[in-house]
């Protein structure tokens, strides 16, 4: 069970495609392991025992960044199909609505967005005679945005039966806009909370490096002992639990 725990941790880890635009992540993750043997045990050897938690805070925050741009790519899709729409009302197929939806949102959001590689992907699609529906399942499945797979499905079917494509895709952006204002009307809700949470999973660091540097005597006994080793490391995944606690309490999906 182990072991095929640890091959599932480093599938994630080899899906998250590191980058050298995530050695930050990475150096976070050390900053972390070097507060924790230091804080909590006063050692560079624990330092290195528990160096190994940067590949974990790797996974996670990596994690944590394509929820964040599942959520981008859903709100530059709505405007995309809006693009779509004001296309298909003009008269145009809606393989050619969607490769002018690419020159609206390059416009808007810029060549190097989420939406604009996606629809580019399309494109490159569209002149190798792949239908559209399948392309942009395609799309929702790269970004693991569900709301655009479901729209795929929509859309696939309705071309099959010959549907009002400007009704459903003006019906599609409805529904994603309704659910984007419920999820602002969270995050509205919840930004304090959140901010309280930050800040409170920062101070028993501070608390800990405040009394090392005022009273260095103060923790000696947990230190360099069986007793303290086994105690800090109790306080430890304490605080570990409460802080993805935390987490998943600010960090709701709809």
């Amino acid at each position: 069970m182990n072991l095929k725990l640890l091959k599932n941790f480093w599938q994630q880890v080899l899906d998250c495609r590191p980058s050298v635009s995530d050695w930050p992540i990475f150096l976070q993750g050390l900053f972390i392991a070097f507060m924790f043997g230091e804080l909590f045990y006063d050692s560079l050897i624990a330092v290195l025992i528990i160096s190994p938690v940067s590949l974990f805070w790797f996974v996670y925050q990596k994690r944590r960044q394509s929820e964040r741009n599942r959520r981008i790519v859903g709100i530059q899709f709505r405007d995309a199909i809006s693009s779509v729409l004001t296309c298909l009302k003009a008269g145009y197929s809606a393989e050619n609505a969607f490769v002018e939806a690419l020159h609206d949102m390059e416009m808007l959001y810029g060549k190097k967005s989420l939406i604009c590689n996606a629809l580019g992907k399309i494109k490159k699609g569209l002149k190798n005679n792949v239908p559209i529906e399948k392309l942009i399942y395609k799309m929702g499945k790269e970004t693991g945005n569900p709301d655009i797979m479901d729209f795929a499905e929509v859309f696939a079917v309705a071309k099959k039966s010959g549907g009002n494509m400007t009704q459903i895709i003006g019906r599609t952006i409805t529904v994603i806009s309704q659910k984007m204002d419920v999820e602002k009307e969270i995050d509205v809700l919840i930004s304090a909370k959140r901010m309280e949470a930050r800040i409170m999973n920062l101070v028993p660091f501070f608390i800990i490096f405040y009394i090392s540097l005022t009273s260095s005597v103060f923790f000696d006994p947990l230190y360099h002992n069986v007793f303290g080793i086994i105690f800090m490391t109790v306080c430890a995944g304490l605080y570990v639990t409460a802080y993805l606690m935390s987490e998943r309490i600010v960090n709701i999906n709809v």
